[in-house]
């Protein structure tokens, strides 16, 4: 099973409750199945019983994570510099109920309509591709601004509008399929002969550099979030000094390990950055790590949504992910993108 190869992280994690605080699943529905404590537990049931890989309620738990990754970001085994990958092993536990059989119709029905999206297609002209994601999309604003900034700075680029490119496949626990839509995509991309690929969702680019990374699918061009590419324009944004709270990404942060850019971009905004929560280890990004948790379990998205905009002041909120932002916008929040926030300081 694939699990075999996270027994040190299983064993870790079965009997430590020190990070439970950081799932906000757990968090939002008190079950302890939904704490990575909880997962791991299964995950050694699983491992003495193969034939529970099939149990409702423990497949349930599976899909129910949101994979911030905060837990294994935060967790105390990373002070040895190696610290204990739950994420890893939850995606093995996925990929073992997918091997099995064992997932629910709803899973596949959603993997068979996301592998059924992977086409793409590109319109305009220049060395720089600007990927718009079904999140993107759904936020016409995050688009205008980011062509608003790019003609400012005086960039041409095409835009590459489509759908599903690997990551939501992968997350499933569809591997193989992840990586055939992956190769699909890198293929698409490398044939267009660009120099840069920007892309606003952070699961985009995670996957781009990490997934694909894994996959040894190569592409030709450069990958970047958007909140490297507008603060790399070096634009003359208009200093407001206005109070936002900037809402950390789970890709961006717990990921790809504290990405740089959206606080060099921040900074170049010139807004005052206040702190959201109770802490700066917590997700707040309502199951952005899950991808597409709102297609599989709406009332669970909306429910982490609600978590955060109950924590919410005044203050305008601040994120670099778009599905962050459609969600949260969802539940009453004042929030935008990075690339609305720098549009609207020009």
């Amino acid at each position: 099973m694939n699990i075999d190869s996270f027994a040190e992280v299983i064993s870790a994690c079965r009997f430590c409750f020190m990070c439970r605080h950081l799932s906000a699943v757990g968090q939002a529905g008190c079950r302890e199945a939904d704490t990575p404590r909880g997962r791991a537990l299964i995950a050694d049931t699983v491992r003495m019983h193969p034939e529970k890989i099939s149990d409702a309620d423990f497949v349930d738990a599976v899909y129910r994570s949101d994979l911030s990754g905060a837990n294994r970001f935060h967790c105390d085994g990373c002070h040895d510099g190696r610290g204990y990958d739950e994420i890893g092993l939850q995606l093995a536990l996925r990929r073992d109920i997918v091997e099995a059989g064992a997932e629910p119709e709803r899973v596949k029905k959603l993997a068979d309509e996301l592998e059924a999206t992977a086409e793409w297609k590109t319109e305009g002209s220049g060395d720089v591709l600007y990927f718009v994601d079904r999140y993107t999309k759904e936020i016409p604003a995050v688009a205008q601004s980011f062509a608003k900034l790019a003609a400012r700075g005086r960039i041409a680029y095409r835009t590459v509008t489509g759908g599903c490119i690997g990551k939501a496949l992968g997350v499933l626990g569809y591997a193989a399929r992840s990586k055939a839509v992956a190769e699909k995509f890198a293929a698409f991309v490398n044939g267009l002969g660009a120099k840069a690929l920007v892309v606003s969702n952070p699961a985009a680019y995670d996957a781009l550099v990490n997934d694909y990374g894994k996959y040894g699918i190569g592409l030709k061009v450069k990958v970047m979030h958007s909140s490297e590419f507008i603060a790399g324009l070096k634009l003359d944004f208009r200093q407001c000094g206005e109070a936002v709270c900037y809402l950390e990404s789970d890709y961006l942060k717990n990921y790809v390990k504290n990405y740089p850019y959206p606080a060099e971009l921040l900074k170049q905004l010139g807004v005052v950055c206040k702190p959201f929560g109770t802490n700066d280890e917590e997700s707040y990004t309502a199951g952005e790590g899950a991808v597409v948790l709102p297609l599989l379990n709406p009332q669970l998205a909306k429910l982490l949504a609600g978590q955060v905009a109950a924590r919410a002041g005044e203050e305008l909120s601040v994120t670099a992910s778009p599905y962050t932002r459609r969600v949260l916008a969802g539940a009453g929040l004042n929030v935008l993108t990075l690339e609305e926030l720098a549009a609207k300081s020009l």
